[in-house]
């Protein structure tokens, strides 16, 4: 998906504010919503196979940029349950009415010990996505080879950045096997390598780039074509 959330690239954002000391959570809100998301999607296939990250791609721009991070969490969360039909629009409509009609209400709270140590146990033990190599899958570059990003247009979730398409770069390092996590056809899915590419600042900018620099981008091996 071509939105606002691939901001690679663009200007007329200002500069990224790097807060000293930044707290986990700036609100206890923000703790809430890591909590109802990581519940939710321990429990419930709620998400779908291309995650919580889908939902936040498909933000209206005008919201996107104004929102928060964990803003952006909850608008998504929202979604996929208005979506998977375990929450209506009637129902989010109301509770939020109630809650800005009487700001100081209490929020509800559920004592689940069992529950909470599951959470927390899939947070600390959630398996990589990383596969041991698998005897039918060879990889389809080496390092040193030269590779063209493909000009890949998705109407769904996709992690192959806007501004490196097209652009020439050189295989650096070989990961393991992965799930391949872009919103493709069926026939499409599945495991494949991941390559550590680098590509020259001036190939992806252009003469105005900052001269000797590199940016090294991790891309599972169908955004890749041989150069």
């Amino acid at each position: 998906m071509n939105g606002i959330h691939d901001m690679g690239g663009m200007h007329g954002f200002g500069p990224i504010e790097i807060e000293e000391d930044e707290p986990v959570f700036h609100q206890p809100w923000e703790g809430r919503v890591y909590g109802i998301v990581t519940t939710i999607r321990d429990a419930h296939d709620v998400y779908g196979p291309y995650g919580l990250r889908s939902y936040i791609e498909s933000i209206p721009p005008d919201r996107y940029l104004v929102a928060s991070y964990y803003e952006k969490w909850m608008l998504a969360l929202e979604n996929a349950l208005l979506a998977k039909g375990l929450l209506s629009k009637e129902e989010l409509e109301a509770k939020t009415s109630e809650y800005l009609d009487n700001p100081g209400a209490a929020v509800p709270r559920r004592e689940d010990p069992e529950a909470t140590q599951r959470v927390v146990e899939n947070i600390r033990l959630r398996l990589p996505l990383a596969k041991d190599p698998d005897a039918d899958i060879r990889p389809a570059f080496q390092v040193g080879d030269a590779v063209k990003a493909r000009n890949i247009n998705l109407r769904g979730h996709s992690r192959l950045p806007r501004y490196v398409r097209g652009k020439v770069g050189t295989i650096e390092k070989l990961y393991k096997i992965q799930d391949f996590q872009d919103h493709v056809p069926e026939s499409e899915q599945g495991p494949q390598p991941v390559y550590s590419v680098r590509f020259k600042a001036e190939e992806l900018w252009g003469a105005a780039a900052e001269g000797n620099q590199s940016l090294y981008i991790d891309m599972w091996e169908s955004y890749l074509e041989s150069a």
